[in-house]
């Protein structure tokens, strides 16, 4: 989080969670993600392989005001504009973009049926449109890159064959290390319980792996500090499956933003699980989900002082990549605010007040110029924030280990 100002932006969430719970809302609320910034877009493959390109965090999903998502995403184009080096006046311009995008789309969007708006989606090719003939060359080796990250490179990567056969995940501390967490036998009840909460096809698949290693794993800018672990797994031929259970705090919406913890999408009042949660938001949100999304209630620390933990699981690096900002030119950059703007129209376009909020923003320029001014008065107030945690790092106060 020290690296910029931009990083810094990207791992406080429940900073600006807790500034937009202090302000006015529309009282519309949609399935949110939650921490919707531009960097939480990416390349994954859906169900068919194909690659498509989406929204593609959900750690921090709830339900929300709309605006809440829409501003935590143009003030990340603002701060992203910075951190490459555009003028006041184009990070300007890139989120009165961004802002008509989310306007247009969901405006167009809302006149399709329910299931054409479900089935919408963006693939490479979209992507390439979006950014253009110079952008296709960026897009390419994203999406090569992406399209190389399946099982069988983890399983080159990231393991090797014991003398016995079996596959064993490779020490790389301190980011990839083995624990006494728990025993192989332990984990098979928690693997149960996690194909109980799949599609009846994939926990049918599933009963064809077996588990044969796991290790602990520190993940991204935002999750550092909670519990992931990769989990390998072998087929019946040997074949390799990766499978990632990440601990679900409960969202920063509802910690720092005041918002009722409850799954998105049910209405029935059912017992709240943080997995649960993270994983019916990503199903309505994404276009195309990972079908090995499911949960458990597991636990956190050695035998004797255990404490339970909520978990979600996906696939591992399932072709999954990214569009770096760093790597756009200002254009490039300004087209690309504006097709994540259009991705988070499509994600809020499921909810059912979604013709509300069209009608709300209508067709004029009120949005983007409203947008605009909002998103660099809060770029100042981030990084004022970085600069009193750097401050506070050099003058010994908070303690922070680089390098890593």
């Amino acid at each position: 989080m020290l690296q910029s100002a931009f990083s810094f932006y990207r791992g406080t969430a429940a900073i600006m969670a807790s500034d937009l719970a202090a302000g006015p809302t529309t009282g519309v609320d949609v399935v949110s993600c939650g921490d919707a910034h531009i960097s939480n877009f990416g390349f994954y493959a859906s169900p068919e392989r194909e690659l498509v390109f989406d929204l593609n965090d959900f750690d921090e999903a709830g339900v929300a005001p709309w605006e809440w998502d829409l501003r935590r995403l143009t003030a990340s184009v603002h701060i992203g504009g910075r951190d490459i080096g555009l003028s006041e006046e184009d990070c300007r311009e890139a989120v009165a973009r961004a802002a008509a995008s989310y306007q247009e789309t969901l405006r167009e969007f809302v006149q399709l049926s329910a299931i054409e708006r479900y089935f919408a989606r963006a693939d490479t090719s979209e992507v390439a449109k979006r950014l253009g003939k110079a952008g296709a060359k960026t897009v390419k080796k994203a999406s090569g890159k992406a399209r190389g990250r399946t099982s069988e490179q983890v399983l080159r990567k990231l393991t090797l064959r014991s003398a016995d056969g079996a596959t064993t995940i490779v020490d790389q501390p301190p980011v990839l290390r083995h624990v006494n967490h728990a025993t192989l036998e332990e984990l098979d009840g928690l693997v149960a319980q996690y194909r109980s909460t799949v599609r009846e096809d994939i926990a049918y698949l599933l009963a064809q792996y077996r588990l044969v290693d796991f290790a602990l794993r520190v993940v991204g800018v935002g999750s550092v500090g909670t519990r992931c672990y990769l989990l390998a797994f072998e087929g019946p031929t040997g074949d390799p499956l990766f499978l990632q259970a990440k601990e679900a705090p409960p969202s920063v919406l509802t910690s720092h933003g005041g918002r009722p913890a409850v799954i998105p999408g049910d209405e029935t009042g059912a017992s709240h699980s943080e997995g649960h949660r993270v994983v019916a938001a990503q199903r309505i949100l994404q276009a195309n989900s990972d079908p090995f999304l499911g949960w458990i209630t597991g636990w956190a620390g050695e035998s004797a002082q255990r404490y339970r933990v909520d978990y979600y699981w996906r696939q591992f690096r399932d072709m999954k990549g990214s569009i770096e900002p760093d790597t756009l030119d200002k254009e490039q950059f300004i087209a690309y605010g504006g097709l994540c703007a259009a991705l988070l129209a499509r994600a809020h376009g499921q909810s059912p007040v979604a013709r509300v909020i069209a009608g709300y923003l209508g067709k004029g320029e009120r949005l983007a110029e409203a947008l605009a001014g909002w998103s660099a008065a809060y770029a100042d107030v981030a990084e004022s924030d970085y600069d009193a945690l750097a401050r506070a790092v050099r003058e010994g106060r908070v303690p922070a280990e680089t390098g890593v």
